[in-house]
């Protein structure tokens, strides 16, 4: 299986994309109560921002792995 390299130089296997492979979920919004509002530094609705950042990218990949028609409204 091919290796490829992470961003942190350290070495992966890469994994061949399968048409089981299931589409990347949403993190978990967390609630008005998860957070303590002392003004920390990430606070947990920083964390969720770059979360849903993350999965935006990871579900355009997955989606360029998956064409298919557009899901209908």
């Amino acid at each position: 299986m091919p290796r490829k390299s992470s961003p942190k130089g350290i070495a992966t296997v890469a994994k061949p994309a399968s048409r089981q492979e299931s589409a990347p979920r949403p993190p978990v919004q967390p609630g008005l109560e998860d957070c303590c509002r002392s003004g920390c530094t990430p606070c947990v609705f920083d964390l969720y921002d770059d979360a849903m950042d993350r999965y935006r990218i990871e579900m355009a990949a997955w989606q360029s792995r998956h064409p298919g028609p557009p899901a209908s409204k």
